[in-house]
């Protein structure tokens, strides 16, 4: 590969094969995040307990708001650079670069200070169970106190996806994930940290792939060497990046808000419900895989080809995307039927029967609906590409709603049954505005700017 990293183009040639192409790798880091997440689960159910699941498990909602915001603001902040990659202004690109290690380094410092102060009441205002309390918190204390590796990965990954390059950041995750076992092993069996282990482990392990992909970019992306002059704080640059990142960002913590209200409904039902949820979350986000590497396709997708005025070819890129998901969708559904049932026992002894029971029932109605999912991840995430990151915002606002009714009004009466509905309500919601709202996105920009078919 010489010391050049290879660049990919995709405002040419058959989207689908474009869209594989480039998803494939994407698919293997994120498969690779969910395995050393569940991972992390089996160690911790079978080694501390069932107490000490429901306490790691009982935090994935307010996990998922925080890094999920991180997570959504590095990805926003790679639209312009991914805009300007397309668009072949390299000078604008490497501009738009230093601002976003200026925002950065700011952000980090201030979210890490201001959630580890709010960790303690948030678990309280959640009415996380008095038995698993201590698990939750000290599990997810540890893990804010990493935001800054956090921000350092999702930052870097985000600028090499931008370029067209998905599978470096790939090799560094997978590399990562092995350390993170690695680590969970030794942690909790040889040294005893109990939950504070796990959570060790996946903050050093992040920083190794952080650390790995920044070095990565120094050496191998000449087209990223700062030019005299192109350091340098810009407040027009960083209303830009902040336009986009802030508004993906908050997409993720306004969903996870209902998910929030959604896990303190389930925390009500004690602790065998949440391990039930946990076991089941787990098991679906595994198979969920494929529509987050989807939907991070589409926006780099999106973005090169709004940046290059391709806007016939955002419109079929989305329709391809959506026909692939929508295939998988219907096969691991008749899988999760199938068998489904045993999923569960990963993760739990044999003997906690209503807990397995559980867990098969949330897998299998989730599934019924994961064709919802893929029209969420691949035009939600073509619409933040093509510029238009408030819309995703709505769309939170829309799972947010669906999730909070279920928690507020339906777990109530109804039980864990009705918390197995919520994410198909929520995608259902979100779906009836982003179909719309992509057409309506595509529409304005073919007149604001013209474009080439």
């Amino acid at each position: 590969m010489g010391n050049e990293a290879r660049l990919q183009d995709m405002t040419t040639g058959d989207p689908r094969r474009l869209i594989l192409g480039f998803a494939i790798p994407m698919l293997l880091g994120t498969l690779f995040q969910q395995f050393y997440s569940m991972v992390d689960t089996i160690i911790v159910g079978r080694m501390l307990g069932l107490d000490a699941l429901a306490g790691v498990g009982s935090t994935g909602a307010v996990n998922f708001m925080v890094n999920g915001f991180v997570i959504g603001l590095c990805s926003g902040f790679a639209i312009p650079v991914a805009q300007r990659f397309g668009a072949r202004d390299e000078a604008g690109l490497r501009r738009y670069n230093a601002n976003i290690l200026f925002l950065g380094i700011l952000l980090s410092a201030v979210m890490t200070v201001l959630i580890g102060i709010l960790t303690g009441p948030i678990l309280r205002v959640m009415n996380t169970p008095e038995n698993i309390f201590i698990y939750a918190y000290r599990y997810i204390l540890i893990i804010f106190l990493g935001i800054p590796v956090t921000f350092l990965y999702n930052m870097t990954a985000s600028i090499i996806r931008s370029l067209g390059d998905s599978r470096t950041p790939v090799y560094f995750l997978v590399l990562a994930s092995l350390l993170n076992i690695v680590l969970d092993l030794v942690s909790i069996g040889l040294l005893g940290f109990g939950v504070d282990g796990p959570a060790y482990a996946t903050v050093l392990s992040q920083a190794l792939s952080g650390v790995l992909c920044l070095l990565y970019m120094k050496r191998r992306f000449p087209i990223l060497k700062f030019r005299r002059g192109e350091c340098r704080l810009d407040s027009g640059r960083c209303r830009v990046l902040l336009s986009m990142g802030v508004p993906m960002g908050l997409q993720y913590s306004i969903t996870a808000i209902g998910s929030v209200v959604l896990q303190t409904a389930v925390n009500g039902l004690g602790s065998a419900a949440v391990a039930a949820i946990t076991a089941g979350s787990r098991i679906g986000n595994l198979c969920c895989c494929v529509f987050d590497a989807l939907g991070a396709t589409m926006a780099t997708y999106a973005g090169q080809n709004v940046g290059a005025l391709r806007f016939r070819r955002v419109r079929e890129g989305v329709l391809d995307a959506t026909f692939l998901g929508s295939v998988y969708a219907v096969l691991i559904c008749v899988l999760l039927a199938l068998f489904g049932g045993e999923l569960p026992k990963i993760f739990v002894n044999s003997a906690e029967t209503e807990v397995i029971r559980n867990a098969h029932l949330y897998l299998l109605v989730n599934s019924l609906f994961y064709i919802l999912l893929v029209v969420v991840n691949v035009w939600r995430f073509s619409i933040q590409g093509m510029g238009y990151s408030a819309f995703a915002v709505l769309a939170g606002v829309c799972e947010m709603a669906a999730r909070a009714l279920v928690g507020f009004v339906f777990i109530p009466v109804f039980g864990f049954t009705a918390a197995c509905f919520a994410s198909p309500l929520a995608w259902l919601f979100a779906d009836a505005f982003l179909i719309p709202a992509f057409f309506y996105c595509l529409r304005r920009s073919g007149r604001m700017y013209g474009g080439r078919e």
